[in-house]
């Protein structure tokens, strides 16, 4: 899902919310979630997962092309961890789901 596609559902399913106010309300919580986590804090949605930071220490890696060393500064990066309800919600889903060659009725014999 996009963000646009995400837009469109959100004014679809509460017709008092206007498409512009969907997207403010999309923007300004993907800008507050975006600046949680540069201010270096965690955030914790209960029954949804919790985004977070790695830490990366800096290293010595080196250029593919030439074999050179190549000093890599530490960084910080995002994660997401799925919480609990979520996971058993995409594992009940993906049990419904069919699959390709399962439940399929078996073909009559030829005579």
């Amino acid at each position: 899902m996009t963000k646009s596609q995400l837009i469109e559902l959100l004014s679809a399913r509460h017709s008092q919310l206007a498409p512009k106010d969907a997207e403010l309300a999309v923007k300004t919580m993907l800008d507050a979630m975006a600046l949680t986590l540069a201010s270096g804090n965690r955030i914790e949605i209960r029954g949804f997962g919790s985004f977070g930071l790695n830490y990366r220490p800096p290293r010595t890696g080196r250029n593919p092309k030439t074999g050179e060393k190549v000093d890599v500064p530490s960084k910080k990066i995002p994660y997401f961890k799925p919480g609990k309800e979520l996971k058993e919600l995409i594992n009940r889903a993906a049990v419904t789901v069919e699959q390709p060659g399962q439940n399929v009725p078996p073909e009559p014999a030829a005579e």
